[in-house]
């Protein structure tokens, strides 16, 4: 079984550490890790944007998008525990490899826009407190790929800290300027009622959510929290859950309260004193010493933004190498990883610099956040739906009203998404002079894309109804044998699939044998988790098949027959020689018509090859059509 970032999978111990506060300790690491990239530069640039553009009037929308961040947190660290999976792999399990694949291209592209944030912001930052040229600057931050490879080595107890570290810099320079800014708390408070002045406001509100519930951080933190080691019993798996919860809520609010200080801090500077244009971070810094009257402000800002730009782009690699193995069961060199996801980001970021010159740099880090946003649609359904499954979550599923929060939330989150593209290609083709080409190009993508949106939100539904449609029960099955006292063949193997199939060969096997033969029935399970994890996968379909065999044994044993039941993983022509070979049998009896994997295995070529294999007779029985 592949694991996720297995070079730390359940590295960190838990269960010898008993009393209340060292077992709570012993969990707290992984939202914290996730928590920078709530923090990031990206953040830093719509919030500084809305502060001195909007004054205090969108702290709600932070506030809202920590709340939101706080529940779908929860539920990816639940999917984590729970499961064992992450949510890339879990995704790879549900869904088709032509969906996966798309999936999987728009989980890099956050990525990538999560990495252009952190480029610049890290660049912005070194430029300010060293005055290194822009282009320089960017092109330095490729070095901290250095970083991440040291720390993933040294284990990821000491990356925590060393993130944990960081956060504690970016904390304690914005309470220094919350107490040079002076903020009126008055209008901090009316601004947790919830408005939005104009369609200027809603972009930097779709901003604000898209940099605040990052797409990425629900894939690292699936992932994340698999580094601790615990009791795997229900008791084990209830209390892991309760101190992740924890771990989350302090975490993330720490940085609500960093993103609520950056939008305090342009508000109570900028948009108090007419400054209404300043969404540029290069000049939030220039205007922060004559405006706050401190040379400490600039230099604290600057130093924050560095810490921040670093601390998230460390999560950023994990993501994308979390993101990459899920979906693609592709796995390559950390550093080349970092290296590839790092130039996707510096090359735009390089050129953009070049063409436009810096002051586009604010511009830039907005429409990253936008684009992030655009994202989380196909990130956050699957994972509801995922948690809510109560075969996949073992009883741990959530609760109907928590997927009812989970999906207002959702519907949230893609209906501003919806009116923002709406609005944004509405512009394009009123200002296009080839409005032709934008309706063979731009529209045609966006009606795609809400295709796959709707498809992943109504697949599962679908999947479940057509699970109670099919009438699997054994209790329907024609079993028109004579049962004999006694034959010569002792031991048969019976291949089921829960068809009409299975008659033709129960009967079959009943009528070659006997009452006191022995019969196995076998079923291969085929699915996606099946094949890659092969025993270990505990999806939906392997839950249902294990009752139905179940089932097909305790009816055929109250007919008198002695029946043993056995479940293979894989790919059929593989797995069934392999249990024959193994076992003790005289023949396998095997019916045609079963589902698509099962035919593949009975015609053509594919039966030669199980011929060959197995060292008993195989006797294939057609039924009659369906």
């Amino acid at each position: 079984m592949t694991k996720s970032l297995e070079e730390v999978n359940q590295s960190v111990a838990t269960e010898h550490k008993k009393t209340g506060f060292r077992k709570i300790l012993a969990f707290l690491g992984p939202a914290y890790l996730v928590s920078v990239g709530y923090m990031d530069p990206g953040n830093w640039a719509t919030d500084i944007a809305g502060g001195s553009q909007f004054g205090y009037t969108l702290v709600w929308v932070l506030l809202m998008s920590n709340l939101m961040a706080l529940l779908l947190q929860s539920l990816s660290a639940r999917l984590g525990i729970v499961t064992q999976r992450d949510l890339a792999q879990a995704s790879r399990e549900t869904y088709s490899k032509f969906i996966n694949y798309i999936l999987y291209f728009l989980a890099e592209i956050a990525i990538a826009a999560c990495d252009l944030a952190e480029v610049l912001g890290m660049a912005i930052g070194i430029n300010l407190l060293f005055d290194i040229p822009l282009i320089e600057a960017v092109i330095i931050t490729v070095l901290d790929t250095f970083i991440l490879l040291f720390l993933i080595n040294k284990g990821i107890r000491k990356m925590e800290a060393f993130i944990i570290a960081l956060v504690a810099i970016i904390g304690f320079s914005f309470i220094f300027e919350m107490i040079f800014a002076e903020p009126e708390m008055h209008k901090v408070f009316a601004g947790l009622i919830p408005s939005i002045p104009n369609s200027a406001a809603l972009y930097i509100a779709i901003g604000i959510i898209g940099a605040t519930v990052m797409p990425h951080n629900l894939y690292l933190h699936s992932s994340l929290v698999q580094t601790r080691k615990f009791d795997r019993t229900p008791a084990g798996i209830k209390q892991a859950l309760k101190y992740n919860f924890i771990d989350s809520t302090i975490a993330l609010n720490l940085a609500f309260f960093v993103n609520a200080a950056i939008l305090i801090l342009a508000a109570a500077t900028f948009h108090k004193n007419g400054m209404f244009e300043v969404a540029e971070i290069q000049d939030a810094h220039k205007f922060l010493e004559p405006m706050l009257g401190t040379k400490w402000a600039p230099v604290l800002f600057a130093v924050a933004l560095i810490a921040a730009g670093q601390s998230s782009t460390v999560t950023g690699t994990l993501a994308g190498q979390i993101v990459m193995e899920g979906y693609l069961h592709l796995r390559i060199q950390p550093w080349v990883r970092r290296i590839i996801t790092r130039l996707i980001a510096i090359v735009p970021a390089v050129i953009v610099i070049l063409i436009y010159g810096e002051s586009v740099t604010g511009k830039l880090l907005i429409l990253s956040q936008v684009i992030l946003s655009l994202q989380l649609g196909f990130a956050i359904i699957p994972l509801i739906h995922f948690v809510s499954d109560k075969s996949k979550m073992n009883g741990f599923h959530i609760s109907k009203t928590t997927q009812v929060v989970s999906w207002i939330i959702a519907a949230i989150i893609v209906s501003l998404n919806a009116k923002l593209v709406y609005d944004e290609i509405n512009s394009w083709l009123e200002s296009s002079n080839h409005p032709i080409l934008l309706w063979l190009t731009v529209v045609p993508l966006a009606f795609g894309f809400l295709a796959l949106l709707l498809y992943i939100i109504a697949k599962p539904f679908i999947a479940k109804a057509k699970d109670k449609m099919i009438n699997h029960s054994p209790h329907h099955l024609k079993l028109q044998f004579s049962p004999r006292e006694s034959k010569s063949i002792q031991n048969i193997a019976v291949s089921v699939d829960f068809s009409k199939a299975d008659e033709a060969a129960l009967n079959k096997a009943f009528e070659l044998g006997g009452i006191d033969t022995q019969y196995t029935l076998i079923h291969i399970v085929e699915t996606v988790g099946a094949l890659i994890y092969g025993v270990n996968v505990h999806d939906h379909e392997t839950t249902i098949d294990e009752k139905l065999l179940l089932e097909y044994k305790q009816m055929l044993s109250e007919k008198g027959f002695k029946i043993e039941t056995q479940l293979g993983f894989g790919k059929p022509n593989k797995v069934i020689p392999k249990i024959i070979n193994e076992g003790n049998f005289d023949i396998l009896v095997m019916g045609t018509h079963g589902h698509t994997g099962l035919k593949d295995i009975l015609f053509g070529t594919t039966v030669d090859k199980l011929r060959h294999k197995i060292s008993i007779p195989l006797l294939i029985v057609k039924c009659a059509e369906l």
